[in-house]
């Protein structure tokens, strides 16, 4: 274990430290900040991190979305996590500019948080549970579901892409499967386990990045949405609910200690060639989350599903 990880701190030392009290997201009365109220010094947070940890979280650190990491900087410190990243500075993942060229863990260091970066946390609109990364050399690129331009389309794209045809006609499916439009437009990509060494699937699955995006959706559940247009709303900067689509018995887990009252939850088989015929096509997820988020943001919280 690491002196500096977890909650070994005490905390009056972290409120000096942090200038955000014990919590990141708790404000000194006790009530929950909004979250542009949260503050965080990448700088000072740096230097609050022992030797191991400035080693092990600098690939955090350097990549992760800033509105993610003040909100995930107390976790990546947890000794889970830790472990996880010791696994995976062994796998041969390191730094964002340490990356050899005989690296077969997927995706590249520099795209494992990409959709951080994508997708702020203050304007995520619907979230997407994936379970691994593309295994295959070129596939994966830090977003569930999606491949890089010139890569094939994967099977269970071009059903989720016969879906959105089914519902929108007129949607023309790309010849690409590359999804950081909807990333953009604020669809978080989320897969369960963020690695994946090549040509194996699952085998990075229990060494904690299952724990680590479970966080992810308790963070989003706290503040999804908290930028998009408030129409008034008291409640502007705090997540006033979002769309959630899990597809298959995976994704199905992740979700189900969602308050279903706060957000949509929509849930179906997955769109994989295998059960795909199941209940994935027809069941209406793309239109049912614009419906749902154009009567609680108005149409500018509407996701363009057919622009890719």
């Amino acid at each position: 274990m690491f002196s500096g990880s977890g909650g070994s701190q005490p905390d009056a030392k972290r409120a000096r430290r942090d200038k955000s009290g014990p919590s990141a997201s708790t404000a000194a009365s006790g009530g929950p900040r909004t979250l542009n109220a949260i503050p965080f010094s990448l700088a000072e947070y740096v230097a609050s991190l022992s030797d191991d940890e400035k080693r092990l979280l600098a690939l955090e650190c350097d990549t992760m979305g800033k509105s993610w990491l003040k909100t995930l900087r107390d976790e990546i410190r947890k000794p889970y996590f830790i472990n996880l990243k010791e696994f995976l500075w062994k796998e041969g993942v390191k730094g964002p500019d340490e990356v050899p060229k005989t690296l077969k863990i997927y995706p590249a260091p520099q795209n494992i948080y990409s959709w951080t970066n994508l997708t702020p946390l203050g304007r995520v609109k619907v979230v997407i549970i994936g379970q691994d990364p593309y295994h295959g050399p070129n596939q994966a690129h830090g977003l569930c579901f999606s491949v890089p331009q010139g890569v094939p389309v994967p099977p269970s794209l071009r059903n989720i892409y016969k879906e959105i045809k089914n519902e929108y006609s007129e949607f023309d499916p790309p010849k690409h499967g590359n999804l950081t439009a909807w990333a953009q437009n604020g669809v978080l990509l989320l897969n369960t386990c963020l690695t994946v060494k090549a040509g194996d699937a699952g085998s990075h699955q229990k060494h904690g990045w299952e724990e680590f995006t479970d966080r992810v959706v308790d963070i989003v559940d706290k503040y999804g949405g908290a930028n998009l247009a408030a129409n008034g709303s008291s409640l502007a900067g705090r997540g006033r609910g979002i769309v959630f689509l899990a597809w298959g018995a995976w994704a199905a887990k992740r979700v189900a200690k969602l308050d279903k009252k706060k957000h949509l939850v929509l849930t179906s088989a997955h769109p994989s060639p295998l059960s795909a015929s199941r209940g994935f096509l027809g069941n209406g997820h793309f239109k049912k989350a614009n419906e749902w988020l154009e009567e609680k943001y108005g149409p500018g919280g509407c996701v363009d599903w057919c622009t890719l």
